[in-house]
């Protein structure tokens, strides 16, 4: 039997898939609103700077993972225009549900999968550019989802991770009180859920910080990878290209 992490809790791999489903099955409503309030807004932000740097051409083919409420498929979606392709892809059928619906609303039908990260179902250099927004610190087996994404990237293609990180030293005290004093309190207050979100804040912590995870990067199919620190390292974006 082997332990992973799941949050500051140390428990069977085979446990943790199903214990983040169902984390994502009770913020699910109202994952929107708590982004607005956790970040002020700031996630709409660094969502938007994660799109510029995507910098996709008509007709491209994208992989959106961990798509959620469908944020970044909705603007893929608009920049690859009726000739590309997004697919919108998340493990958590809870949070796919509200983000298709969504979609929807905007008159978007993107292909919609409920899909793991670590075993894509999709051929091998299939996607110009592969994004996971907030996703991959939640994955057992970060190694793996990364050779997968490479793995279905064309040759030269993007991978963009868009995930919290660590924050310059001179904030650590705030981002600390911040996270593990107020996050949970607003999670119990807006969405009845303190817990989760005592997890999430966790799980940042658990994370690679910048320099490891451009390392891991690089070892699972990245020949180049570089980072930007937005909001003083509260969360940084990974930019990869495959070898």
């Amino acid at each position: 039997m082997s332990n992973t992490h799941f949050g500051f809790q140390s428990v069977d791999e085979r446990e943790k898939a199903s214990r983040v489903r169902g984390v994502f099955d009770s913020v699910a409503p109202k994952y929107d609103l708590m982004n607005d309030l956790m970040s002020m807004g700031l996630h709409r932000a660094w969502k938007a700077y994660t799109v510029m740097v995507a910098n996709l051409r008509e007709g491209d083919q994208v992989l959106d993972i961990a798509g959620g409420t469908g944020d970044l498929s909705q603007a893929f979606a608009k920049q690859v225009g009726p000739t590309g392709t997004v697919v919108h892809t998340d493990i958590n059928e809870a949070m796919l549900r509200t983000g298709r619906d969504r979609l929807l609303d905007a008159g978007l039908a993107l292909p919609t999968l409920v899909c793991d990260a670590e075993k894509l179902p999709f051929a091998s250099s299939r996607f110009d550019l592969v994004s996971v927004a907030f996703g991959l610190r939640n994955m057992t087996h970060k190694d793996v989802a990364l050779t997968e994404m490479a793995r279905v990237l064309k040759p030269g293609g993007k991978l963009l991770v868009l995930e919290f990180s660590k924050v310059a030293k001179p904030l650590e005290k705030i981002y600390d009180w911040y996270s593990f004093s107020v996050l949970p309190r607003l999670g119990k207050l807006v969405a009845g859920d303190d817990a989760s979100y005592r997890y999430l804040a966790e799980s940042i912590r658990m994370h690679p910080d910048q320099q490891a995870l451009k390392g891991l990067m690089q070892a699972n199919g990245f020949g180049h990878v570089d980072f930007h620190n937005l909001a003083g390292g509260v969360v940084a974006l990974h930019v990869g290209i495959k070898c």
